[in-house]
């Protein structure tokens, strides 16, 4: 078992940026994938990108691609999110996840280790 903590989030104008962070705990075995979703209010909770831990293969949901960029450290076992040309939609609450596989998968139901969230609000 994986725990998994964001931290990061805050207020920003639009075109702004951020830098989340997830902490993990727990052993990370070089198969796990992790990934970043997100859920607006009212909405449902959306992929938004996913890296392999063992040789950094990325995906991105289009809505965040050339803008977010997500990458981690196995240093001291941590995923990042930086945010950039933030917009007033990207306003969500931002969870971690985490599971093991190799396939870089979109899919919530996929991810079993999960985060409390942090939260990202986009003022225009």
């Amino acid at each position: 078992q994986v725990q998994l903590v964001e931290s990061g989030g805050g207020s920003v104008q639009a075109g702004g940026s951020l830098r989340l962070a997830c902490a993990a705990s727990g052993r990370i075995f070089s198969n796990y994938v992790m990934a970043w979703f997100r859920q607006a209010p009212g909405e449902e909770r959306e992929f938004v990108a996913a890296i392999s831990w063992s040789d950094f293969r990325t995906y991105y949901a289009d809505s965040v691609k050339g803008r977010f960029t997500i990458s981690r450290s196995n240093t001291n076992n941590t995923l990042y999110l930086q945010m950039n040309s933030l917009k007033p939609e990207d306003t969500a609450v931002y969870y971690c996840a985490a599971r093991v596989g190799a396939a870089l998968g979109a899919r919530q139901l996929l991810y079993d280790n999960w985060g409390q969230g942090t939260q990202v609000t986009v003022s225009s």
